[in-house]
């Protein structure tokens, strides 16, 4: 297989081209045309500092369903409490450089560059990125953040300071999700953390067909907030 390179005109290759472990292309830009473009096909930047901007379509690829959303009885009983308040779109940029520096801290490697910290602010701006907040005693405690299209929610990055606070942030969002009628999150690649809440992996052809029949509903755009 080939991984291709990218020039300043939109466009992809196929995502049916990518290598085993999902490389599909490298270089381009990060501008919001593209980055909607991508999305839309399945495709996501992800690289480190250092490296040109490499993109992705693995196979399989994890998802999850609104309504096959699992929370555990702790979870829920953290919840019923109350000691977290969730919020969308109150604080997007803290929220992406919180998620930059727990990868920092982890010594990964963070894939959340600054110029894709500011290409992903650019798209909340541009009303197709969201963040969804934990606060504790007025303080952001955890969160995440991602991107919208059509019935469509793809998740990126979540970081915690407190236990259980992106948790509860995650929780809010798939049931949010749920009530305005989405139809698929794409979780990305397999982790055990997402698959505690019920996600599961597909094969990309299927991935992608589910993704083309979510795009056929019109984006939810501009400022989120909860309606539950």
């Amino acid at each position: 297989m080939t991984v291709f390179q990218l020039c300043n005109e939109l466009i992809f290759p196929p995502p049916e081209f990518s290598e085993r472990d999902g490389l599909l292309a490298i270089g381009g830009d990060l501008r919001v045309e593209r980055l909607l473009l991508a999305y839309s096909k399945g495709i996501f930047p992800w690289y480190s500092d250092n490296w040109p901007i490499l993109w992705w379509s693995p196979d399989p690829r994890l998802i999850l369903i609104p309504e096959e959303l699992r929370v555990s009885r702790s979870l829920k009983q953290t919840i019923r409490k109350g000691f977290f308040t969730a919020t969308m779109d109150r604080a997007f940029e803290e929220v992406i450089w919180n998620c930059s520096d727990v990868h920092r801290k982890e010594d990964d490697g963070t894939w959340i560059t600054d110029d894709m910290a500011d290409a992903y602010v650019a798209l909340h701006h541009a009303g197709y990125a969201h963040s969804i907040e934990s606060w504790h005693d007025g303080k952001l405690a955890g969160g995440l953040y991602g991107v919208s299209l059509g019935s469509a929610f793809f998740g990126e990055s979540m970081f915690t300071k407190i236990s259980d606070a992106s948790k509860v942030a995650f929780t809010r969002l798939v049931r949010q999700l749920k009530a305005w009628n989405f139809t698929l999150i794409d979780c990305q690649v397999t982790t055990r953390h997402l698959t505690s809440f019920g996600a599961r992996q597909v094969l990309r052809s299927r991935f992608l067909a589910m993704l083309t029949d979510a795009l056929q509903t019109p984006t939810r755009k501009g400022k989120w907030d909860f309606s539950l």
